[in-house]
């Protein structure tokens, strides 16, 4: 078995989680210490900061280790933000059918958020030493993006229902629950009995999409990349800006009916790269353009389609229906 090449030293890995862990508290105990609707201009706010955190994070890695584990650091951040975009749709799903209020949605989102973050740990740790041991899973991984790349093309105007799917009927089975709020609480007291309320089962559907688009991504910047510092801090700070993005696109979700067309080329083109890596090369340099013209194509169709769209009154996903 040869040995995991990292430009991460122990020092370098310290001082990225401390960071990391710093932010979370600063997110959780300073800026939303009392449950708030996030609006626009908070979302935006904090999507330039995590966007200009990881640009410099970015420039950091160009001055210690040069243009090579930049440029990869770059298109695998570009990846992860890319694709996670596609979990902003799954959660205004998720948020709309459970009718999460607007008020605890950054609590699920935070703590979901924190689960993945181990559960990302352990799946980059794992994948960088099972390509390590066996090289062949190279080629499974490509053909896995491959097929789930056509899949995300032919299904891209299919409405998904999280909340009738298998994971929560379990969950409902297993977890006694109820389908009232108390509050911010994930469990309530209801004649004598502890249940859970909607909040954790969205938490729940939180999880359980996040560890699907895992599986996803994380193969994907194995086509850039197998340095586990570069796979993991580019993972890392793509699923932190996840809620400011979530918060900032929520309402706006309709407008990208392109941008599932762009992220199954991504994924058809990574897949494609991993399947090929034996015969041919491509240097990340060109990778990053590929992945980048893809995207912003399919975002600037996207919004000129939305243009061109008669006016009419936009409606809120995440709103309560009016009762009659």
């Amino acid at each position: 078995m040869e040995p995991i090449h990292t430009v991460g030293s122990p020092v370098l890995w310290g001082g990225f989680v401390a960071f990391v862990i710093a932010m979370l508290a600063l997110d959780l105990g300073v800026f939303h210490r009392k449950a708030h609707v996030v609006g626009f201009k908070e979302a935006l706010g904090w999507s330039t900061v995590w966007i200009s955190l990881a640009f410099v994070f970015n420039g950091f890695m160009w001055w210690k280790f040069g243009s090579g584990p930049a440029v990869e650091f770059l298109t695998g951040y570009l990846i992860e933000k890319s694709l996670s975009i596609d979990n902003v749709f799954v959660f205004v799903v998720i948020f709309s059918a459970l009718r999460i209020p607007q008020l605890y949605q950054h609590r699920v989102l935070f703590w979901g958020i924190l689960s993945a973050l181990v559960l990302r740990a352990i799946m980059i740790f794992a994948g960088v030493a099972m390509l390590e041991r066996f090289h062949w899973l190279i080629y499974v991984f490509g053909l896995f993006l491959i097929i789930t790349g056509v899949k995300l093309f032919i299904q891209r105007n299919k409405e998904d229902h999280p909340e009738e799917g298998w994971m929560m009927r379990t969950a409902r089975r297993v977890i006694p629950s109820t389908t009232n709020f108390d509050g911010h609480h994930f469990f309530t007291v209801e004649n004598g009995r502890k249940l859970a309320t909607p909040l954790l089962m969205a938490l729940v559907l939180v999880e359980a999409s996040d560890i699907l688009f895992a599986l996803d991504s994380i193969p994907a910047i194995f086509a850039v990349t197998r340095d586990p510092f570069i796979v993991f801090t580019s993972n890392i700070f793509a699923i932190l800006g996840l809620r400011s993005l979530f918060f900032l696109l929520a309402g706006a979700v309709e407008k990208f009916s392109y941008l599932k067309v762009g992220l199954s080329g991504v994924l058809i083109f990574v897949g494609t790269k991993m399947a090929i890596i034996d015969i041919v090369k491509i240097h990340p340099m060109v990778s990053l353009v590929v992945i980048a013209t893809m995207l912003g194509a399919s975002i600037v169709a996207s919004l000129i389609k939305a243009r061109n769209l008669p006016a009419h009154p936009p409606a809120d996903p995440l709103a309560k229906p009016s009762e009659s």
